[in-house]
């Protein structure tokens, strides 16, 4: 799980072990601890919550009990609870801004649900995902991006405007993918073009975003063989670093072009960061702030 902020305070889950809340000098403020997760075989925990406006939401997916909950970041107590039917999965929840209130969107296995944010109640519901849904959902142009990629693959691209009740028929599911999905990569979209890795490999597809039509399919990145990082993309720029330590540069947009392939002494799992001109980079021995 990723530490995240609201830029007064620092926010440290660990699933099982709790959720901690801490000031900008370290000190505790709170911590709560929502119970214990049971695992299938050797996976591991590593789901995290997201911050939106006053609330934390967690997606507790597991063996057992699974359920999704909101919490006051002030203080750690539980807003609401919500029960789920889901086992598994390791995705951030999404919070996106529509129709005048603010909506969650989890992905899983048996079901794509939306939940109101302020009562957890559900706003709509659809088709699931594979087992082990790991990649986190996009959403842009009134488009929300649900995929993952482990024993088969799924994308569902919902348009929210047309999203109510059960979408499974209902035609706001615009185009769909069962072949050539991440598995633990989440997707990028940026600027209309839906990029997306197939499974953990160095291998690109670019898409329209609002069609599902393919600017360029299963183009190998040379240098980069194994990905588990997410792309991000900057000024014009989509940045995808690698396993083996070799980050490559593309320019966004629907043609294929690499701009730089840069290497370091290093190894890469974790999603870049960028923060103002700066690219942070969490290697498997050191963490690198790259800017000008």
């Amino acid at each position: 799980s990723s530490a995240f902020t609201d830029g007064e305070r620092v926010y440290a889950y660990f699933d099982s072990f709790g959720l901690y809340a801490y000031d900008m000098n370290g000190k505790l403020l709170w911590e709560k601890d929502l119970g214990d997760k049971k695992m299938r075989n050797e996976f591991g925990e590593g789901q995290t919550p997201v911050l939106h406006g006053n609330r934390i939401v967690v997606q507790w997916d597991h063996q057992g009990p699974s359920f999704i909950t909101a919490l006051d970041k002030l203080t750690g107590k539980e807003i609401w609870r919500t029960d789920r039917q889901e086992i598994d999965s390791w995705g951030t929840p999404l919070v996106v801004e529509h129709g005048g209130r603010a909506q969650v969107i989890a992905g899983a296995m048996n079901k794509v649900i939306s939940y109101d944010l302020e009562t957890g109640k559900v706003v709509w519901q659809g088709p699931g995902l594979t087992m082990n849904p790991i990649p986190s959902s996009v959403f842009g142009d009134g488009m929300v991006f649900a995929v993952s990629g482990f024993r088969g693959n799924k994308l569902h691209a919902i348009k929210l405007d047309e999203a109510k009740d059960d979408i499974t028929t209902s035609g706001a599911i615009k185009w769909s993918l069962s072949a050539d999905t991440p598995y633990v990569p989440s997707p990028l979209l940026y600027d209309g073009v839906l990029y997306l890795l197939k499974g953990n490999t160095g291998i690109l597809s670019a898409f329209d975003a609002k069609t599902g039509k393919p600017h360029y399919h299963l183009q190998r990145l040379d240098g980069v063989p194994n990905v588990f990082a997410s792309p991000v993309g900057a000024k014009g720029r989509v940045y995808i670093p690698g396993q083996q330590g070799a980050t490559i540069v593309l320019k966004a947009g629907p043609t294929y072009e690499v701009l730089a392939t840069n290497t370091l002494d290093d190894g890469f799992d974790a999603s870049p960061a960028l923060v103002d001109n700066e690219l942070y980079l969490r290697g498997a021995k050191f963490l690198y702030s790259i800017g000008k």
